[in-house]
C-alpha cells in the first residue's frame, strides 16, 4: 500500500531559492500493516537529481514502481516487510545532495529533525538506528553514504547505487562543457538561473550546466556571492578556482573516510555497487571508496554490475534484500 503524507517544513520554510516549505513524502506500507498491531524495520529511500521520492511510485511499461517491487520481494521472501520512506528534497536547481547549505536550504536538518519524528510518530515503526536504513541512488546514493557517515544515530544501515563519489572524476570532467555552454550565453548566469524552468532546448549541455549549479549551490555556498554560491572555476578562461574546489573536496565521501570512521564501523551494512559502464565515472569513485574503507578496516560489500548509470530500479532487489537481511528477520 502507497500513501502520500504533507509535512509542512518550519526549517525549509523561508529557504533562499522560494521553493515550497509543503512537502508531500510518499510512505509505502507492507502487506497486511492496516490490520496488524506489528512494527516494523524503516528504509529511506533518496532519489536522485531532478527528482522527489514520489517518483519512485510512477509507472512503466517495462518496469515495477518501488510498491510493485516490494510487494514481489515480500511475497518471494526475499525482503522481510518493512515501510519505506521517500523524501522530497527537490530544489529549484535540481536536488539539494541531502545535506545543508545557506545557498538552497537545511535539507539534512529537515530529514533528521522534522520527517524521521513525524515517521516514526505517524507509523508503527521499530524506532531504533538498526532497524533504520537509508538507501538511494545516485545523488540518493551520495545522501544515503553521508547521512551515514554523519549521522549513525539515526541511521545504522546504508546502501548507495552509483552514488557520487570522487568528486575528481564524477564532477570536474564537465566543468569546460559549462564554461562553453555559459559563453554560447554570452556568460549570462544571472540569466541562466533567472529562467531555468523556461530554457529549452532542455539538452545535454544545459543539463550539465544546471547539474553543475546545483552541486555548487551545496557544496560552495557563499551568502555574499551574488548568486548565493561560488563556482569553482573562471567563467571566461575555465581555469580551476582551488580555493572554491578545496571547498568542495570537503564533501567528497572519499576524502572523509578517516574522520568519520568510528561512524561507518558502527554500520550494520555499508552498501556500495556501481555499474561497470557508469557515464559519470561512479565505478572508479565507488573503487576508490572502498579501497579507503579497507584501509580503515571498515566491513562493507562492494559490487559491480553490467550497466551504466540510468535505467537501474532493479538494483533495489539487491540492497533492500542485503539490509533486510542485515537488520535480522524479526
Amino acid at each position: 500500500m502507497f500513501v502520500t503524507v504533507a509535512i509542512d517544513s518550519a526549517i525549509l520554510a523561508g529557504n533562499p531559492l522560494g521553493d515550497p516549505a509543503r512537502r508531500r513524502i510518499g510512505v509505502y506500507l507492507p502487506p497486511g500493516y492496516e490490520h496488524g498491531t506489528q512494527r516494523y524495520p524503516v528504509a529511506y529511500v533518496l532519489v536522485g537529481f531532478n527528482s522527489r521520492g514520489t517518483m519512485l511510485m510512477n509507472e512503466s511499461p517495462w518496469d515495477e514502481n518501488i510498491a510493485q517491487r516490494m510487494d514481489r520481494l515480500i511475497a518471494s521472501g526475499a525482503v522481510q516487510p518493512m515501510i519505506l520512506v521517500m523524501p522530497d528534497c527537490l530544489t529549484r536547481y535540481g536536488g539539494s545532495q541531502y545535506i545543508n547549505s545557506s545557498a538552497i536550504g537545511h535539507y539534512e536538518d529537515h530529514l533528521l529533525q522534522e520527517l524521521v519524528p513525524l515517521i516514526d510518530n505517524s507509523y508503527r515503526t521499530i524506532a531504533q538506528r538498526d532497524y533504520r536504513a537509508v538507501v538511494g541512488k545516485s545523488s540518493g546514493g551520495y545522501g544515503a553514504v553521508m547521512l551515514a557517515m554523519r549521522q549513525p544515530q539515526v541511521f545504522g544501515l546504508a546502501a548507495s547505487h552509483s552514488g557520487d563519489l570522487y568528486f575528481e572524476l564524477c564532477y570536474k570532467p564537465a566543468f569546460i562543457a559549462c564554461v562553453r555552454e555559459l559563453q554560447r550565453r554570452d556568460g549570462d548566469l544571472a540569466g541562466f538561473l533567472r529562467d531555468i524552468h523556461m530554457i529549452r532546448p532542455r539538452d545535454a549541455a544545459s543539463h550539465t550546466l544546471l547539474n553543475t549549479i546545483a552541486m555548487a549551490s551545496c557544496y560552495s555556498p557563499n551568502p555574499a556571492s551574488p548568486h548565493g554560491f561560488d563556482l569553482p572555476f573562471d567563467l571566461h578562461t575555465g581555469e580551476i578556482i582551488d580555493a572554491v574546489w578545496q571547498r568542495w573536496l570537503q564533501w567528497d565521501p572519499v576524502h572523509l573516510v578517516g574522520q568519520h570512521a568510528e561512524a561507518l564501523q558502527s554500520l550494520k551494512l555499508l552498501f556500495i555497487d556501481a555499474g561497470r559502464r557508469d557515464e559519470f565515472n561512479l565505478q572508479f569513485g565507488a573503487r576508490i571508496f572502498c579501497e579507503k574503507l579497507k584501509q580503515h578496516g571498515i566491513a562493507h560489500v562492494h559490487e559491480e554490475f553490467d550497466d551504466g548509470h540510468l535505467n537501474i530500479p532493479y538494483r533495489y532487489d539487491v540492497s533492500l534484500q542485503r539490509i533486510s537481511e542485515a537488520m535480522g528477520r524479526l
